[in-house]
């Protein structure tokens, strides 16, 4: 009877997680952000506690399983709805090699050693830092690298100026502008602040999209 239960507290759970990361809609382990992986860690020990202790109920775990679902659910909504929430809790990207050099700094800062840079950078079959023109350090942990073209000619990486109506100070500061210089670059197109979803900078020019484009 006993290992009846345990047969059947197995299978049972298999299919309910495997509906349960359906309706979160979720990604491959290394997609995963700080809230998904907490939330997956959580819901693998309450189904090992259940299959092992046989004697309690069933719902106990499928409970808080479901409650866990549901505050997935609504901490995903939030962070589409609110850059500051995703930000805090998912992080950014950190630009991690400039133009073939090392960003030292924003490694120290992300606690990203030498070794973890040179591993990532073999895997993408890279044997010299210098052919990457930018790499940037995702808040999942993997690195995302832009080699330089054949003729290893510099090209503007897109700076993201705005996003989600939100200016993005250390953009500006990288290309040596001010809020002030965007602001009155918006108003040569008529717009404000208020009025952008996206923007960014390339080659000395702002390409961006409306709000209003985002509706329709």
């Amino acid at each position: 009877m006993e290992l009846f239960n345990v047969v059947f507290r197995t299978l049972f759970f298999y299919f309910f997680i495997t509906l349960a990361y359906r309706i979160m809609g979720k990604r491959e382990i290394g997609q995963l952000g700080i809230i998904d992986l907490i939330v997956s860690i959580l819901i693998a020990e309450l189904v090992a506690i259940s299959i092992e202790n046989i004697n309690d109920s069933i719902f106990l775990t499928i409970m808080p399983i479901s409650l866990l679902v549901v505050l997935e659910l609504i901490l995903a909504y939030i962070s589409v709805k609110s850059r500051t929430f995703r930000t805090i809790f998912g992080g950014k990207p950190s630009l991690i090699i400039v133009n073939g050099k090392i960003n030292y700094h924003e490694m120290v800062k992300q606690r990203y050693n030498m070794d973890d840079l040179l591993l990532s950078l073999r895997q993408k079959e890279i044997r010299n830092i210098e052919d990457v023109e930018y790499a940037f350090l995702e808040p999942n942990g993997k690195l995302s690298i832009f080699k330089y073209n054949f003729f290893k000619i510099k090209s503007a990486y897109p700076m993201p100026l705005i996003v989600d109506g939100n200016v993005q100070s250390k953009a500006l500061k990288y290309i040596n502008k001010t809020k002030i210089w965007l602001e009155k670059e918006l108003l040569k197109k008529n717009l404000n602040l208020k009025d952008v979803f996206y923007a960014f900078y390339r080659n000395d020019k702002i390409y961006l999209v409306k709000k209003n484009d985002t509706n329709k």
